[in-house]
């Protein structure tokens, strides 16, 4: 695993996504309580919401072993999709490995029973800021 900086600084009050959809803290898991507008028409949480917050768990582990970098895009994503969430939804990750200008992540996402309910991957690099 990649060394765990500071905290990532980046809430998600500051990402217009994740605060629509009501994204929490607590500590540095993101934590959603599944409401009907974030579901699929069976009542269980849509694959585009699992994966939303699989992927802001890859970015927040990402920032934390690269605490210099400004800016993050993720290059390639693998899901899987395990079980049905329900509940509280709570994603975490960890930074496998970063090195210069990319870092490998991975994330979990638990539902409010503490099962797992679908498993990331990602490659993210930096993106440095436009030349003028």
């Amino acid at each position: 695993m990649a060394e765990v900086g500071a905290p990532s600084t980046v809430p998600p009050a500051q990402v217009p996504f994740l605060a629509d959809l009501g994204v929490t803290l607590d500590g540095e898991t993101l934590v959603l309580d599944l409401l009907p507008r974030h579901t699929n028409r069976r009542g269980d949480a849509h694959g585009g919401l699992i994966a939303t917050l699989l992927d802001a768990a890859l970015t927040r582990a990402a920032r934390r072993a690269l605490p210099a970098v400004q800016a993050l895009a993720t290059v390639e994503m693998k899901t899987g999709y395990l079980r049905p969430g329900r509940g509280q939804l709570r994603a975490d990750g960890d930074c496998v490995h970063a090195s210069g200008s990319l870092a490998f992540c991975e994330a979990r996402l638990t539902d409010g029973a503490g099962q797992e309910v679908a498993r990331a991957s990602a490659t993210l690099r930096q993106i440095r800021p436009a030349q003028t």
